[in-house]
């Protein structure tokens, strides 16, 4: 058990050792992206308390240090967590900068996770690699959030049955999709 444990803090000094800017500054991105997811999703009243945050800030350090493993998904986790606690054990309103900017920073910390997992620590790679990356993020992020408010207006017009029937069908298709997706994977 301690030779594992002293193996694997041999491997980290010595990628800490090679590391270089441009894969630094990616995980930095993630770091920085699910801190203020979590400070976005997370009531104030639970900010502030360390011991009730060590689990969430853990979940974003683990998705920066491992980006290959499940710690992204953790990370995400710990943010929707954190949104519902708010929004329904404190009763916090749902406010549309609120779930734009939550749904921007999930997916900026994804995105960004799945580029550092591809990427090493020791790559030399030109800064246009992830500028790019990013810029296609947030044109991701900014048409996504022209659609969601373009559709929350319709919602206001519509209403009624023909909305819910409306909705339920879109989720049915999203989770038919997700099927579909999974079962290719697989194959």
């Amino acid at each position: 058990m301690r030779n594992d444990v002293t193996r694997r803090m041999d491997r980290w000094r010595g990628a800490a050792g090679r590391a270089t800017a441009v894969p630094f500054m990616v995980r930095c991105g993630i770091l920085l992206s699910g801190l203020l997811a979590t400070a976005v999703a997370w009531p104030l009243e639970m900010l502030s308390n360390p011991r009730l945050m060590s689990l969430p800030v853990a979940a974003v350090i683990w998705a920066t240090m491992a980006p290959r493993g499940r710690g992204g998904t953790a990370a995400a986790l710990s943010v929707i967590v954190g949104w519902l606690v708010n929004s329904t054990g404190f009763g916090a309103s749902i406010d549309l900068w609120r779930v734009l900017t939550l749904a921007a920073l999930l997916y900026l910390g994804h995105t960004l996770t799945a580029l550092a997992a591809v990427l090493p620590y020791d790559a030399m790679v030109n800064l246009d690699v992830p500028a790019l990356w990013l810029g296609r993020a947030l044109v991701v992020v900014l048409v996504s959030a022209v659609v969601i408010v373009l559709a929350l207006g319709l919602t206001a017009d519509l209403g009624g049955d023909a909305f819910q029937l409306a909705t339920l069908i879109g989720l049915a298709s999203a989770a038919t999709v997700t099927l579909v997706l999974t079962r290719m994977v697989r194959r």
